[in-house]
């Protein structure tokens, strides 16, 4: 059995036109997702937590860019071929969803042992890609959020 803590983020990253970008698991090709990993430990900040996995898993610093915390928390039962990397007994995980706006794509440096490919998606076409439940719900919030900010929604999707 593993010792990967049970508490994660969801890291959407964004450009103002809502374009997002998702990645490939290596483990699992033709799964796609947006940044996600678990703290490293029961006292990191969630919002290190979330420049930790970005950098590792594309190359982008999360402190050039707007990181946003949506206060919004997911609790999910984890696929049996992933929970030995949990402690034994552990059979769900609570996830911290945030968005990362960046001004536009910008080019990803993959960690290959994670990750086949990447991808800069429209917000729906993004959202249908994606093999996690709460992370298509998490993109599909998009517009709706960055309209309550004062930024502009997707030209597809009314204000809210």
């Amino acid at each position: 059995m593993g010792s990967k803590i049970p508490e994660s983020v969801l890291v959407v990253i964004h450009t103002p036109d809502l374009r997002v970008l998702l990645l490939e698991r290596a483990d699992h090709p033709g799964y796609w997702q947006s940044v996600t990993g678990s703290k490293d430990s029961a006292d990191e900040p969630l919002s290190l937590t979330c420049a930790r996995e970005v950098l590792e898993e594309t190359g982008i610093d999360v402190a050039a860019h707007r990181l946003s915390d949506w206060s919004l928390t997911n609790r999910y039962e984890i696929f049996p071929h992933w929970r030995h990397r949990y402690p034994e007994g552990v059979t769900h995980n609570t996830e911290h969803v945030f968005a990362l706006q960046v001004a536009q794509p910008l080019p990803v440096r993959l960690s290959p042992r994670e990750h086949l490919g990447h991808a800069w998606l429209p917000w729906e076409q993004a959202a249908e890609r994606c093999f996690s439940w709460s992370n298509a719900q998490a993109i599909r919030e998009l517009p709706v959020r960055l309209a309550r900010a004062g930024r502009p929604a997707a030209p597809s999707e009314p204000a809210a």
